[in-house]
């Protein structure tokens, strides 16, 4: 894979994040670690909030592209949370910043959950294609999915005790997603 400046750039947002959290973060900071003035950030991003939504896109949607595409859709799924969930970057922002979540939980859905919709919706087609997966509305269907892998990412967490495990929450996550899916 191609590095371009502005994955540097993204490179030394990340690790900013990482060290100091987002409210303490600065463009002002990522330039220094990135080792370029402000105003080459500047041209680029004209604001933190910005450079974020730039840096979830390419981390979230690098998790999900990762996951091996000739495995079964419910696999690619409950593989997606595990990753996400496992996600340093990801938990650095639940365990400081979890507000920035917020509006892609409760106003929009942002690019890289576009992303993992189409590449949902896209094996819900073939699927259904060669009768593997019901029939019904693919958009539709996607959606919901995705909505019910919120909880397991998001809130996953809260589940696990002594008496149930992640891996009793992932094998639950599969039998859901299978018997939704189940011609």
């Amino acid at each position: 894979m191609k590095t371009t400046a502005t994955d540097g750039y993204l490179d030394a947002a990340r690790d900013c994040i990482l060290d100091l959290g987002w409210r303490r973060t600065t463009l002002t900071e990522v330039a220094r670690r990135a080792g370029v003035s402000r105003m080459t950030i500047y041209r680029s991003w004209s604001d933190m909030s910005t450079l974020l939504g730039d840096l979830m896109t390419r981390e979230w949607a690098g998790v999900v592209t990762a996951i091996d595409p000739e495995s079964s859709i419910t696999d690619q799924i409950v593989d997606s949370v595990r990753s996400l969930r496992g996600n340093e970057l990801f938990q650095r922002i639940v365990e400081l910043d979890p507000e920035l979540l917020l509006p892609y939980l409760l106003n929009r859905r942002g690019r890289s959950r576009d992303l993992i919709l189409e590449l949902i919706e896209g094996a819900i087609r073939e699927g259904q294609s060669v009768g593997t997966i019901r029939a019904g509305n693919p958009v539709v269907m996607a959606r919901s999915l995705v909505l019910a892998a919120h909880g397991f990412v998001l809130s996953g967490h809260t589940m696990v005790d002594d008496d149930v495990s992640e891996e009793d929450l992932a094998d639950e996550a599969r039998l859901l997603i299978t018997k939704v899916l189940a011609p």
